[in-house]
């Protein structure tokens, strides 16, 4: 049931976006400067392309843009889980060394020849 509310999510959204694409196919120029600033450095770069492209490349950017703020505003938490991370293996690997040290049974002579062995 959900795969299929899926689904119609996505074509409602495909739908509204070819929407958008067929109502905005006015080719426009899109500058890298304005045109008085252009002109005073000598820059007139300039391309001409759909406005739908525009607008949908605006929001791919925006997307990537905060994505990737995002990703870089954790980092500290991601540092910090891996620590803990080292932490809790270094941890149980040190827990596993005192069951197999507690678990030999035996004379207490006998665990103190074996320490000095493994020692």
């Amino acid at each position: 049931m959900l795969r299929y509310f899926r689904y119609a999510v996505i074509v409602v959204l495909l739908v509204l976006l070819l929407t958008v694409a067929l109502a905005n196919r006015t080719v426009v120029p899109v500058r890298f400067l304005p045109e008085d600033v252009g002109a005073l450095f000598g820059v007139n770069w300039q391309v001409e392309m759909p406005l739908f492209l525009v607008i949908f490349g605006g929001v791919v950017a925006g997307v990537v843009i905060g994505f990737t703020w995002e990703w870089l505003r954790e980092h500290k938490h991601r540092k910090a889980a891996s620590q803990r991370k080292r932490e809790v293996a270094r941890l149980e690997r040190e827990m596993e060394v005192m069951r197999d040290a507690r678990s030999v049974p035996g004379d207490d002579v006998l665990a103190l020849v074996e320490k000095r062995k493994a020692g």
